[in-house]
């Protein structure tokens, strides 16, 4: 039972990333792997406010979200949108982000040192049993949070201007602005919003296995290969992506070791590239978006 739970926790984790960050691919047809450094920074943003400067709880999560937003976008507009405009490829682009990660992450290095830091002040207590399996408040909280997120996403690209001009952009930017979308404006607005969410996974994570400056890359990666895994597609295709990583992760933890838990991962992204490229939703990309 215990076993299940890490899975379901997991998986859950992996969704929460990996839709945050779909949302900036879609729309910015590049792996932007700066938004590593986005779940690291937020952490880290959350202990300033929270811990050395006793700001209240909700005051300092609501700076640290807005925070990243922030930054999420000023990279967008000072460092890829220029890129854009002179048509790099997105190959080149992934590069680009990938350099403004290692420089960010050091820059945390530098500031906070490499070693781990925690922000919980509040007294650790044993999780809570359920059926045999042990559960803490942080997972409960990290859970029930990231639904509602998700939810509360799905609802905004489903039911908003803004959400719908998102999904019209992720589908097809030319003929977007044709009919007079902002595309830019749209891509940045996507970028923002995937920066908070980001935001919110960091911290969730931090709060339950404290942080480090390189804690974002391995998270985003396991994301990244649930997103390859379901395909690219809906959320149902993401969940599944995202239950196929944590079940075999975990399962290998428990069989084998829990070193085996990044083998596992790549293992898997290897088998579905060669069996089933397409992933879970079985549809192909346009060449311009691999």
């Amino acid at each position: 039972m215990q076993v299940i739970l890490n899975i379901i926790l997991s998986a859950i984790v992996y969704l929460f990333i990996a839709s945050a960050f779909n949302l900036q691919y879609q729309t910015g047809k590049f792996l932007n792997f700066s938004f590593a450094v986005l779940l690291t920074l937020s952490a880290y943003i959350y202990m300033q406010f929270s811990v050395h400067l006793h700001f209240p709880f909700f005051l300092s999560l609501l700076i640290s979200i807005i925070l990243i937003s922030i930054i999420g976008s000023v990279l967008y507009l000072i460092i890829i949108l220029p890129l854009k405009k002179v048509n790099v490829p997105p190959w080149q682009m992934l590069i680009a982000s990938l350099g403004v990660y290692i420089v960010l992450q050091n820059l945390i290095s530098m500031y906070f040192g490499d070693d781990t830091k925690s922000f919980r002040t509040w007294e650790v207590k044993a999780g809570h049993q359920f059926l045999g399996a042990y559960i803490t408040d942080v997972q409960i909280i990290t859970i029930v949070v990231s639904v509602i997120l998700l939810f509360s996403s799905w609802l905004f690209i489903e039911k908003t201007k803004i959400g719908k001009q998102i999904k019209a952009v992720s589908s097809n930017p030319e003929m977007s602005e044709i009919l007079g979308i902002n595309k830019e404006k749209v891509i940045l607005w996507s970028f923002a919003l995937g920066s908070g969410l980001a935001a919110v996974a960091g911290i969730l994570i931090a709060a339950d296995t404290d942080m480090t400056p390189t804690m974002g890359f391995n998270w985003l990666l396991y994301a990244v290969i649930a997103m390859i895994i379901g395909g690219m597609g809906k959320m149902r295709y993401l969940l599944m992506g995202a239950l196929l990583l944590a079940t075999a992760q975990h399962l290998s933890a428990y069989y084998l070791d829990s070193k085996w838990m990044n083998a596992t991962a790549f293992i898997i992204l290897i088998a579905f590239l060669y069996f089933k490229p397409y992933g879970f939703s079985g549809k192909k990309l346009k060449k311009s978006e691999i």
